[in-house]
């Protein structure tokens, strides 16, 4: 089993980086609280709340979802194309899930369309939402699904990785903290994933809602 210890100021902080860094829900893990932390005295000699988070063993159908969920997926996301007026192909892609999570890749191709990725993604994130509710409440089992555009999730991945690893080294030399800007949740998950057991530095979520961002720090 799968598991992993996460300090941080308080136990909900903890668990939200776990579950980020895991790629994981709530409901696919199991959470023992080590210690609740304190705040000390005026802000001094404070102890970081500590949690060990273990990944829930996966059944062999969620580990490798049928052909027929794919199938319908790729309906789903055909029909909702249909209905924006667009023209384009869909494609299952097998073996491209996003990291730390298995998934049905489904991948969009055509001309001029960028239209469906939007501003930071935000399209192409409410897509596959779309896609996610339709299809897993029409089969009443929960399978993920990843909607990609001409591969551009993959390519944004690795500009990720590569952005992630040149600001480490930058906090590595400077011995101070690196603030990314604000992304969403999935490519937060990437960046906390590309440094995971990075011998210099390591990484933390702030900021509320659309401001949440990844910052870079020294490992202690």
């Amino acid at each position: 089993m799968e598991s992993l210890e996460v300090s941080a100021r308080t136990v909900s902080e903890a668990i939200e980086q776990a579950l980020a860094i895991l790629g994981k829900s709530r409901e696919e893990v199991d959470i023992s609280v080590l210690s609740e932390g304190s705040r000390g005295i005026l802000g001094i000699g404070g102890e970081e709340a500590r949690i060990l988070v273990s990944v829930r063993q996966a059944s062999e159908t969620e580990l490798a979802p049928p052909q027929s969920t794919a199938s319908q997926a790729k309906e789903v996301l055909e029909r909702l194309l249909s209905e924006m007026h667009i023209q384009a192909r869909v494609v299952i892609r097998e073996g491209a899930g996003e990291p730390g999570a298995e998934a049905i890749t489904l991948d969009i191709d055509g001309d001029d369309l960028g239209i469906l990725i939007g501003r930071r993604g935000e399209t192409l994130a409410s897509l596959q939402f779309l896609v996610n509710l339709i299809v897993n409440k029409k089969l009443r089992h929960w399978t993920r699904i990843v909607v990609d555009v001409a591969g551009y999730r993959t390519r944004r991945q690795e500009t990720l990785k590569g952005l992630a690893l040149r600001m480490a080294d930058r906090v590595r030399l400077t011995r101070q903290p690196v603030t990314l800007e604000a992304m969403p949740a999935y490519e937060r998950r990437i960046v906390h994933l590309a440094l995971q057991g990075h011998p210099y530095a390591t990484t933390q979520s702030i900021g509320q809602g659309e401001d949440r961002k990844v910052v870079i720090m020294p490992r202690k």
